[in-house]
């Protein structure tokens, strides 16, 4: 069977691990609903955008997407941060989803450094 090649990046996968995550701990609790939706849609942005990148034409645009996906990476454990503050989520919790976020970015800076090369 077929398969889109961007779900043979370590780095998607893991991604769509931490997303789901996400989505989990949004839907643990009641009420605050505008951070539900932000957590939700930065955390499912960082796998969309390396899709979307890994879909481009051009290596400069694929790295632009990268980039986008680091960055919607740093706003959902901002947002998890704030949930851990307001005692939404254990600091355990977040401890571990911020381990996560770590691996992602270095393998997201791996990727980007080696797409570099072809600059």
């Amino acid at each position: 069977m077929e398969s889109f090649s961007f779900k043979n990046l370590n780095v998607w996968s893991k991604s769509m691990d931490f997303a789901v995550r996400c989505f989990d701990i949004t839907e643990s609790f009641d009420g605050h609903f505008r951070i539900k939706e932000q957590l939700e849609a930065s955390s499912a942005s960082v796998p969309q955008n390396i899709s979307e990148g890994h879909g481009r034409v051009s290596v400069k645009e694929n790295i632009q997407y990268l980039y986008f996906s680091r960055a919607s990476l740093n706003e959902a454990v901002t947002l998890l941060n704030i949930l851990e503050r307001k005692n939404f989520i254990s600091r355990e919790l977040l401890e571990e989803l911020e381990s996560m976020g770590i691996e992602i970015t270095k393998m997201l800076n791996k990727l980007i450094s080696s797409k570099r090369k072809f600059l």
